[in-house]
């Protein structure tokens, strides 16, 4: 029996020398293609029931403040019948317009100008980090182009801050996984000792960055109980900032402005922990679903992007670049399609992986 030597490249990385698996297709479409439209149709529905659900939880609500707000203006109107419908139409319009601006028509609810330095400090913040709660806008047309310029540069200036953030943040993170490793790698398996070290973070996150905040925001904000804060703080730190809770706009607020500022810093500590999060999960391969719906076109930046992963993994835990030069030449000993009989010394060779 006949040994030949191959070489694999010096750029690429082991695994990489494996044969690609044969496209299963179904119906003539590839199996990912199957797997990427089902899951489609699973969205579809996702989104379906969502719509249902909200829709049969919400219109009874409605139904009973419409109620009672034809209530109210009717007994307005039994008060004072002198007042014509148009004209009280019309007030009530420009009502709700100012009050979408943030302008309250009884009295302005923050007490002070909705452009303070703090108050605008927190527009920005919400502006930048794309939560957007949208119950201050700007009113002015130079302050509109403004807006959208200083959002061109502001958020690509903070998803750098944030990433920069979450990579340091890496660091201790990663000491906790090689901790977790050194004291139950011989008990577990190692996918389920990242299960455990998702976990963990991902208590930290739901207790310091949602828990506690919720309870400190109920004990401040006086028409907020335990469940308002804790939906507020999830509806912000996931960036989704529908704006119907709004720290800090309560009448005779103190401390308003050190409030704001405060709040600012939570919500970008917030976001980056929730990134961070994210990253924890999104580095299991077992949790990541989107590797059953790539097109097999895009198997050689999967190819590269293995490499670079592993080239990164390398540094995080301080492995040497000669050491992964020495990885990346491997020998890999492979045996001869040619029979027993034909063995000879002469016909051992080294040739490039790929040359037959």
């Amino acid at each position: 029996m006949e040994t030949s030597y191959y070489y694999i490249g010096e750029n690429q990385p082991l695994l990489l020398s494996v044969r690609r698996a044969t496209i299963v297709k179904i119906l003539g479409i590839r199996k990912n293609s199957c797997y990427f439209l089902f899951y489609i149709f699973l969205y579809a529905m996702f989104l379906c029931t969502g719509a249902v659900t909200f829709s049969a939880f919400e219109v009874s609500e409605e139904l009973k403040l419409k109620i009672r707000l034809e209530d109210k203006i009717e007994n307005f109107i039994k008060a004072y019948p002198n007042v014509p419908d148009e004209a009280l139409e019309e007030l009530i319009v420009e009502i709700i317009s100012a009050s979408n601006r943030g302008v309250s028509a009884i009295k302005n609810a923050t007490g002070e100008s909705n452009w303070s330095f703090a108050q605008s400090l927190f527009f920005t913040s919400t502006v930048v980090t794309t939560i957007g709660y949208g119950h201050v806008t700007p009113l002015s047309r130079s302050g509109k182009v403004f807006c959208i310029l200083y959002a061109m540069i502001g958020i690509p200036l903070t998803l750098v801050l944030l990433s920069a953030m979450v990579e340091r943040m890496l660091i201790p993170t990663i000491g906790l996984l090689q901790w977790l490793n050194s004291k139950l790698g011989h008990l577990y398996q190692p996918f389920n000792i990242r299960l455990l070290h998702l976990c963990i973070i991902a208590a930290i996150l739901v207790l310091v960055f949602l828990a506690m905040p919720a309870a400190v925001f109920a004990s401040i904000e006086p028409e907020w109980d335990y469940l308002d804060s804790l939906y507020y703080c999830f509806i912000s730190l996931t960036t989704i900032g529908l704006g119907d809770y709004i720290p800090g706009d309560s009448f005779n607020q103190p401390y308003r402005p050190l409030y704001k500022i405060l709040t600012t810093a939570y919500l970008f500590l917030g976001i980056t922990f929730m990134m961070l999060t994210l990253a924890v999960f999104y580095d299991i391969p077992q949790l990541n679903l989107g590797i059953l719906f790539a097109p097999s076109d895009t198997d050689d930046v999967s190819s590269e992007k293995v490499r670079l992963a592993s080239s990164t993994q390398a540094t995080i835990y301080g492995t040497s670049s000669d050491s992964l030069e020495n990885q990346h030449r491997q020998v890999v000993r492979v045996r001869s399609r040619r029979e027993d009989d034909d063995d000879s010394p002469d016909d051992n060779t080294s040739k490039p992986l790929g040359i037959p």
